[in-house]
């Protein structure tokens, strides 16, 4: 397993990352201390999780996820994973989590409730789940001003994250859902007021919707903010699995159509279509050329992976030994610049 340096910190983490959010939802317990076990007989160090999970998110299974996880840190020793979770943003329709506000007494009840769940005395990354602030994200594809709302400032923010820090109950922090101008912000704002730096920012990546590339990268390569990119197989649409059998099991079928919608667009579909050619035709499955393709990228600091089997799992982790020719990079860029970024 690869191995790097997490975001612009001194921790060494694997190269993919175990996302949990289908724990407590569509995996039990006992599957998800099977995926953790085998996810660390693999290398892989780096665990990640949300208050708010699992997901599609409910007031009967809010924070079971962050429960599993924390019977199964219990049995073991706490420096060998590197874990992270996130505090939720204003409330996506989620009353039961608190009043949805980011204020320094919401985070101060965030973390200390995450960390009894997680059965630990810090977190070694603590992430804002989602923008306090007005901002276009989860499908939505450009800034709309009408959608201004009173929010918690991110010197506010800042400095409740200085606070954990000094504590002890954290080691850095991180964001999620952002744009390069609230990165820079953050970045800005710490430097003014010596407080702690961003690490890393965690933001979908994947064939689907590569806008990350539209100005977070730079800003990541000259601030040394890690990207650790989420939903790379898009939901499980680049598997390819809904395409063979539009009633297959899984998410997309399971939560129904509402349920991000971006991936099922016409152009996300006819996109898909097309990179499962690209696979096959260069003999690999859809998910080792979607994970592959972000396994490959310079600016992912690490990948976040889900599955609901160990099966699924261990193809997800093996794809890291993937190696995409100029030809099929080519190829995929071709239909990128054809039908860009459908899912964002």
């Amino acid at each position: 397993m690869q191995t790097t340096r997490l975001g612009n910190t001194d921790i060494t983490v694997s190269r993919i990352c175990l996302g949990t959010m289908t724990f407590g939802q569509q995996n039990t317990e006992a599957d998800a201390h099977a995926q953790l076990d085998y996810a660390v007989a693999q290398g892989v160090n780096f665990i990640d999780t949300a208050e708010m999970y699992p997901v599609r998110p409910s007031a009967e299974t809010y924070t079971l996820t962050e429960q599993y996880i924390g019977r199964w840190i219990a049995t073991q020793p706490r420096d060998s994973v590197v874990l992270a979770s996130k505090v939720a943003g204003p409330s996506r329709g989620m009353p039961w989590v608190r009043n949805g506000k980011l204020d320094a007494d919401n985070i101060r009840q965030a973390i200390d409730a995450s960390l009894k769940r997680l059965q630990t005395d810090h977190l070694d990354l603590y992430q804002i789940h989602w923008p306090a602030r007005n901002v276009p994200n989860f499908g939505q594809t450009s800034f709309n001003p009408d959608n201004e709302r009173e929010a918690e400032s991110i010197d506010a923010q800042l400095r409740v994250m200085d606070e954990l820090v000094r504590a002890g109950k954290i080691r850095h922090f991180g964001v999620s859902n952002e744009s390069a101008y609230g990165v820079m912000e953050f970045l800005h704002l710490a430097d003014k007021h010596g407080l702690p730096v961003v690490a890393t920012i965690q933001n979908p990546y994947s064939l689907v919707n590569r806008s990350f590339e539209e100005a977070l990268d730079e800003v990541c390569f000259r601030t040394g903010v890690g990207l650790l990119a989420y939903s790379p197989l898009g939901f499980g649409q680049l598997t390819g699995k809904y395409i063979d059998d539009e009633n297959a099991h899984g998410r997309l079928n399971v939560f129904g159509k509402d349920w991000s919608p971006r991936y099922l667009r016409d152009k996300t579909l006819a996109a898909t279509r097309r990179y499962i050619d690209i696979a096959r035709r260069h003999g690999l499955t859809p998910t080792q050329l979607a994970l592959g393709w972000c396994y490959s990228r310079w600016f992912v600091n690490s990948t976040i992976i889900g599955a609901t089997t160990l099966a699924q799992l261990k193809e997800n982790i093996d794809a890291q030994h993937v190696v995409l020719t100029d030809e099929i990079v080519a190829e995929v860029n071709a239909v990128h610049e054809q039908i860009r970024n459908p899912a964002q």
